[in-house]
């Protein structure tokens, strides 16, 4: 999960020779659109779905706010690459490249240890899923997403494309008309998913985009954790990371999506986020970036009903050749619903982080509270940081406060540690490790300690 400058320093920088059953050709047509429809064996609606989304991609203009997209070249890029015939759920089974790539990341032994389920996808399709016995006979469904638009269609179609339709930007539009593999969760009501869920999505083939589509339905009075985590090779191509999330919390049910990304940094990581959220509900985003050469992500909640709560905590790296612009969005549609977003960013190395977060509150959405937080650290003259809030509301019965602090850190404090006996590097990861665990806490111990311990991988030279 760290990404380095050099292939020597990456851990995961990795490749696999190229085993791929199916590639399409770069650039990305109609023809190419109902091939990959064509391919999956879907029903006529999502051939239709797709062409559509196509439709709107080529007529959306690129974002003209944020950060410069120029460089982007959807013509070069491979848009399916399809890495074998058939997905598994039994790791000896996958082709040797496959099988050993997921052994160097350390999936199969995270999922005996960890966790309740794990789906794994190389390249643009789902390699490998699987689910504890004792869930599935809880009714709990977790799949990849193609699969259960096979054998869920009427969930699958009552929810897809509801929270994040194809018009709401051009990168949704694209995912849209090219998605391939993700994670559909169900879990039904009153039952409580104790240990995560985890996908873990890995780029392998070169200049490839990854258009994964999550859907995950959470019934009145249930509770699941999801995890996720991302990965790639270092290219001098570029490769494009365009998913889509789209969550629903009912009355009463609790959501936590964790997101560790280590795309390196060839990756442009662009990414929906949404959650509707019901009555008394909860949903938690808790968003990390760490690689890619452009992030720009902001997990948002629709609190559509009373007492509806959402909670966004991201952190952030940003590195020389980086740029990460992240936040989050709430928007308080009903009375007593609640926001906070908190955003920890460190910039080193000539690196840029960005902080945007937008909250709305709509008319008669009284008692409402939101909070929004954000902390830059910047580690040497060369980087920056800039933060980008947004409150617009439109109720006066409602508190909103904001904050804000953007700083190096203290000559005082690097004196004291080592004073110690700390060098100047192992004070500087220690003041760092400080700096985000109001967010590493949050996250699942072995992830943390594996965050840290990449952190303090990255954190050097100082």
């Amino acid at each position: 999960m760290a990404t380095k400058t050099s292939e020597r320093d990456y851990r995961y920088g990795f490749s696999m020779p190229d085993t791929s059953v199916y590639r399409s050709p770069k650039g990305l047509s109609k023809k190419i659109v109902e091939r990959i429809s064509y391919l999956k064996g879907e029903p006529d609606w999502m051939r239709r779905f797709r062409l559509r989304s196509y439709d709107i991609f080529r007529a959306k203009k690129m974002p003209s706010w944020g950060v410069n997209l120029s460089n982007l070249n959807f013509d070069d890029i491979h848009y399916f690459v399809k890495p074998t015939d058939k997905k598994s759920n039994n790791w000896s089974t996958l082709p040797r490249q496959i099988k050993n790539t997921f052994d160097k990341l350390g999936i199969p032994e995270a999922e005996k240890n960890i966790f309740a389920g794990v789906g794994a996808q190389y390249d643009s399709e789902v390699v490998y899923h699987s689910l504890k016995q004792n869930l599935e006979k809880k009714g709990v469904i977790f799949l990849d997403t193609d699969a259960a638009l096979k054998q869920y269609p009427e969930i699958f179609q009552e929810y897809f494309g509801k929270a994040i339709p194809p018009g709401d930007n051009k990168f949704a539009a694209l995912n849209s008309a090219v998605w391939s593999g993700g994670s559909f969760v169900y879990v039904p009501s009153g039952i409580s998913v104790e240990i995560p869920l985890q996908a873990y999505f890995r780029i392998n083939s070169k200049a490839m985009g990854q258009f994964e589509r999550t859907l995950i339905i959470a019934e009145p009075g249930s509770n699941v954790h999801y995890l996720e985590a991302c990965s790639a090779p270092l290219y001098s191509q570029n490769s494009l990371h365009s998913a889509v999330v789209e969550i629903f919390v009912k009355k009463h049910a609790k959501v936590q999506y964790t997101t560790i990304q280590n795309w390196s940094d060839n990756v442009y990581n662009l990414v929906t986020k949404r959650a509707f959220v019901k009555e008394e509900g909860s949903m938690r985003w808790i968003d990390g970036n760490i690689g890619s050469k452009v992030t720009m992500k902001y997990p948002s909640g629709v609190l559509q009903e009373k007492g509806a709560k959402l909670e966004v905590l991201s952190f952030a790296l940003a590195s020389r050749n980086q740029i990460q612009d992240a936040g989050g969005k709430a928007i308080h549609l009903a009375p007593y619903t609640s926001s906070n977003i908190v955003s920890k960013s460190i910039s080193q190395g000539g690196g840029k982080s960005i902080f945007r977060a937008l909250t709305r509150i709509a008319k008669n959405a009284k008692k409402s509270k939101t909070h929004m937080r954000c902390d830059a650290l910047i580690l040497d003259n060369e980087s920056k940081a800039d933060t980008f809030p947004n409150f617009q509301i439109d109720e006066n019965d409602v508190v909103a406060t904001h904050e804000a602090t953007v700083g190096k850190i203290g000559q005082e404090q690097l004196f004291y540690l080592m004073s110690r006996g700390l060098t100047e590097e192992d004070a500087t990861r220690m003041i760092v490790g400080g700096f985000l665990e109001p967010i590493t806490r949050e996250i699942p111990l072995e992830y943390a300690l594996e965050l840290n311990r990449l952190m303090n991988m990255e954190i050097k030279g100082f």
